[in-house]
């Protein structure tokens, strides 16, 4: 009878387990990777190509502290050059089983092409807004890609967003084109909910979320390209009613004044956790050193920033370098 319930707890435990989400440095580019409690994993962009390689081994090195011998799923979310690094690269020091992104490059720029086709020689298919990445353990939704985005309201969703009234307008660059091709994702593990974007800009914020908000609020927002201020609207940043802010800036990268304030302006928003420092914040429009991995000097041990999410809402974000953790109650 013990042994029987002791299977029986276990299982339990088992099967609930925990979300794990690791934003890796990757000096102002993205990379975040996603560990299911079935054991299944994603890669959420690559980074920076270059660099002797450094950001494929900064991934190696997060996913093998995550337990993992290979990597179940990377997502390209777009072909700029500071989020699809070296997939051939990467590839190489360790198994991908899937390549998902937003379909054919569309968009022309510097290197743009030679960059998709050495992409292009790795086997890849494409996945649609609307659909889902098929990761066992947790729901995760593309709602935007390929210039598209979700077009109903997600269940619970739907009601007219007031902050489209005081967003003014912001067009976007030409140049910035394929920051808005980016493949969007929205992560459900139970009642908990985390929204990326990746480089969606400010007037495809609009374009989502206006009049009405069709996502919803989120407990975690994985802050959209890097915190510049050309992506985070109010009319997104604030309307998500995040309890926690994620940026993965660098220290000239990112980290913008205008979008520190508009963050601190959502309501109910706790904490804006950052990989590095900002410099051009400074001492007003950063966290506390606690919620930054790698604080402004000239010595760079590339820390990560920690996500453990729980079925019932509750989470605990980790900064290694601080031996620091901080736990949010379920809502």
């Amino acid at each position: 009878m013990r042994l029987l319930t002791a299977w029986l707890l276990c299982a339990i435990a088992c099967v609930a387990g925990t979300l794990d989400v690791y934003d890796i440095d990757v000096e102002g580019g993205k990379s975040v990777l996603v560990v299911s409690p079935s054991g299944e994993s994603m890669l959420f962009d690559l980074g920076w190509p270059g660099y002797g390689g450094r950001d494929s081994d900064r991934i190696v090195a997060a996913a093998k502290a995550a337990g993992l011998k290979r990597i179940d799923y990377l997502v390209v979310s777009h072909y700029d050059l500071d989020h699809m690094g070296d997939a051939p690269l990467l590839a190489s020091k360790i198994p991908i089983g899937h390549i998902l992104d937003h379909g054919p490059l569309e968009t022309s720029g510097k290197g743009a092409a030679e960059r998709y086709a050495a992409y292009d020689k790795l086997p890849h298919s494409g996945v649609k807004v609307g659909e889902r990445i098929p990761i066992k353990g947790v729901d995760v939704l593309v709602v935007t890609g390929a210039g598209k985005w979700i077009t109903k309201p997600l269940p619970g969703a739907g009601k007219p967003n007031p902050l489209c009234a005081t967003t003014p307008d912001k067009p976007n660059r030409p140049e910035d084109l394929e920051d808005n091709m980016s493949l969007g994702l929205l992560f459900t593990f139970g009642k908990f909910r985390m929204l990326d974007l990746a480089d969606f800009e400010w007037d495809y914020d609009r374009k989502l979320m206006c009049p009405d908000n069709l996502i919803g609020s989120v407990d975690v927002y994985q802050v959209s390209i890097h915190g510049q201020d050309k992506g985070v609207s109010p009319a997104l940043a604030q309307a998500l009613h995040a309890r926690v802010a994620l940026m993965g800036n660098g220290p000239r990268k990112g980290g913008a004044p205008q979008s520190w304030d508009t963050l601190r302006g959502a309501p109910g928003l706790e904490d804006i956790w950052q990989l590095h420092y900002s410099l051009a914040g400074g001492s007003e429009r950063n966290p506390p050193d606690h919620f930054i991995a790698n604080p402004d000097g000239p010595i760079d041990a590339a820390y990560w920033l920690k996500l453990s999410a729980n079925e019932d809402g509750s989470f605990t974000v980790t900064n290694p370098r601080k031996d620091f953790a901080k736990t949010y109650a379920r809502r």
